[in-house]
């Protein structure tokens, strides 16, 4: 009995803090549960319908950084929490593209760029680039202008597999992404994927090690593989 008392005070207590959080709060910024049973900062007052209603584009845009995932059908999903592998490779390609790009007055974006690629659907790739000549808009909230150039870093879970090669590949298509790449660091290998004129995917480049300086849309660009597998032995040999 007195465990069961215990247990109710200890849960009164928890929502008498969350509702003196939402008073706190005001107007100005609201508390809405999200479908995954979290609470998430939004802009005006709290009503049932906030509740009910699936996050919007516009309401994922203005997420806090803190605040991770990719918007699926007006669901927060999870991301993978990247390892030091996928974040050196992430780290190399944004060196070589951007080095590239420098010079030819185009963009190259990390992992935290938000895009509207579709209604229902905001993806944050891993790496994007705009060629010469292109600008990403707006400047603040989900981008909406496709980039040139979209990269994702495989990593080694069916879910992240399933979700780079099937879901997120029908999204870019349909978004615009004329170069979908696709790195596996588990096989050493670099996909690129090209947009025909039907909207879908083409499979342009298929590589595993050796000097690429033939890759679409981007005359001058060399990428050097067997540097790029390199840094993952250098990180193996650095941990021991």
């Amino acid at each position: 009995m007195g465990w069961a008392l215990g247990v109710q005070f200890f849960g009164a207590l928890v929502c008498r803090t969350v509702m003196r959080k939402i008073r706190k709060i005001g107007t100005h910024e609201s508390v809405a549960p999200t479908s995954r049973g979290i609470f998430i900062l939004m802009d005006g007052p709290a009503s049932s319908s906030d509740v009910a209603m699936p996050l919007s584009l516009a309401d994922w845009a203005a997420l806090s950084e803190e605040q991770p995932g990719e918007l699926v059908d007006g669901r927060l999903v999870d991301e993978e929490v990247p390892s030091l592998e996928h974040e050196i490779l992430v780290a190399w390609l944004v060196r070589m593209l951007g080095n590239w790009l420098a010079e030819r007055s185009g963009f190259v974006f990390g992992s935290e760029t938000k895009f509207a690629v579709s209604p229902a659907r905001g993806r944050k790739p891993d790496l994007s680039a705009y060629l010469p000549g292109r600008v990403p808009r707006p400047a603040r909230g989900a981008v909406e202008v496709p980039p040139d150039i979209v990269v994702e870093v495989v990593s080694p879970t069916p879910r992240d597999g399933r979700r780079d090669r099937v879901e997120k590949m029908t999204e870019y298509a349909a978004f615009g992404v004329r170069l979908y790449w696709i790195v596996e660091p588990a096989l050493r290998t670099l996909e690129i994927y090209e947009l025909g004129a039907d909207g879908r995917y083409i499979h342009a480049v298929g590589a595993v090690e050796g000097v690429l300086d033939r890759i679409p849309d981007c005359d001058g660009l060399v990428l050097d593989l067997d540097a790029m597998w390199g840094e993952l032995d250098r990180l193996a040999a650095d941990g021991g």
